[in-house]
C-alpha cells in the first residue's frame, strides 16, 4: 500500500464515530455497573449520559479516558481502540480527550490563572507572555477573568467548574468529558454553565460527552442521549425520541422531572 493510499485509509477511518463503546461490561467485585453497553458519539456531536446515581454513568466516562479497562467489550477513542493501551499510549489520548471532574480538580495551592497556565506549561515553544494572554482568553470566554488572582477556595462551586472547563480548554482537546458539570450549583449558574458548554462547543467544534440527571442540561446540550437504567442501556437516541420513549423507566424519570420543575 502507497503512503497516500493509507493516509486515505486513515482519513476514512476518521469518519466514523470519535468514541464507541462496543459491548462493553464491567463490574466491581459481585457488582455489574457496565452491562453489555453500546454507544457511540459522533465527532463534534454532544453526547448526553442520562440515569439515576450509581447506574455507571461515571464509570463510562473512566473508561473513555482509560482510567478504567472493560471486563469484555472495546473502547474506542478518538478514533482509536484504546482498550489494550499501556499507559504512555493513554497520555497521548490524553491530549486529545480532557475531563472536567465533578470537583474541580484544581490545584489549591495555585491562582486561578496559575491552574489554567498548568497544561500550557506542559507544552514547548509558547512564552511567558503568549501563555499570560492564552490565559486571560480563555478566563474570558468562561466569564472569570476578573478572578484570575483568586484562590480555589475563594470560589464559589459553579465558578471553580468554569475554571476547571478554562484549565481543560487549554490543552487545547477535540473532546472535552464533563462529569456532573451542573450537581451543586444553584439554577442559575446551572444555566449558565450549560450556556457555556455548548458556546463553546460550537465556538470549537469540540466532541462532548456530558454524564447528568439534569433534564434541562441534557435537554440543552444533547445531539443524542444515552439513559442507563441497571447497568443497560434503557434507550439511545435524540431528546425528542427519548420523550416518546414507552420504556417504563425512561418515562418515569421523564414525569419525575417534570413534576420537580413543577415543584
Amino acid at each position: 500500500m502507497s503512503a497516500d493510499e493509507k493516509q486515505e485509509e486513515l482519513s476514512q477511518e476518521k469518519t466514523g464515530p470519535y468514541i464507541e463503546f462496543k459491548d462493553v461490561s464491567k463490574a466491581f467485585g459481585e457488582k455489574r455497573v457496565l452491562d453489555h453497553v453500546s454507544f457511540d458519539v459522533m465527532p463534534a456531536e454532544t453526547v448526553c449520559i442520562l440515569g439515576r446515581s450509581g447506574v455507571g454513568k461515571s464509570v463510562a466516562l473512566h473508561h473513555i479516558m482509560g482510567f478504567l479497562k472493560p471486563d469484555a467489550g472495546r473502547v474506542i477513542v478518538a478514533h482509536e481502540d484504546i482498550t489494550d493501551y499501556n499507559e504512555e499510549q493513554l497520555e497521548l489520548i490524553r491530549k486529545k480527550v480532557t475531563m472536567v471532574f465533578q470537583n474541580g480538580a484544581l490545584f489549591d495551592s495555585l491562582t486561578v490563572g496559575e491552574n489554567v497556565a498548568f497544561p500550557l506549561r506542559e507544552q514547548e515553544g509558547i512564552s511567558e507572555e503568549q501563555i499570560y494572554e492564552i490565559v486571560d482568553g480563555l478566563l474570558e470566554m468562561v466569564g472569570v477573568k476578573e478572578m484570575r488572582d483568586l484562590l480555589p477556595s475563594d470560589l464559589s462551586t459553579g465558578m471553580k467548574r468554569s475554571v476547571a472547563i478554562a484549565r481543560a480548554l487549554a490543552a487545547r482537546p477535540e473532546c472535552v468529558l464533563y462529569d456532573e458539570p451542573t450537581t451543586m450549583v444553584d439554577p442559575l449558574m446551572a444555566q449558565l454553565l450549560g450556556d457555556l458548554i455548548k458556546r463553546l462547543k460550537i465556538q470549537l467544534n469540540l466532541t462532548s460527552v456530558v454524564v447528568t440527571h439534569d433534564m434541562r442540561l441534557a435537554k440543552k446540550l444533547a445531539n443524542r442521549v444515552v439513559f442507563l437504567h441497571e447497568a443497560k442501556v434503557l434507550f439511545f437516541g435524540t431528546y425528542p425520541e427519548m420523550e416518546k420513549c414507552e420504556e417504563p423507566v425512561v418515562k418515569e424519570f421523564l414525569e419525575l422531572d417534570e413534576l420537580k420543575l413543577e415543584a
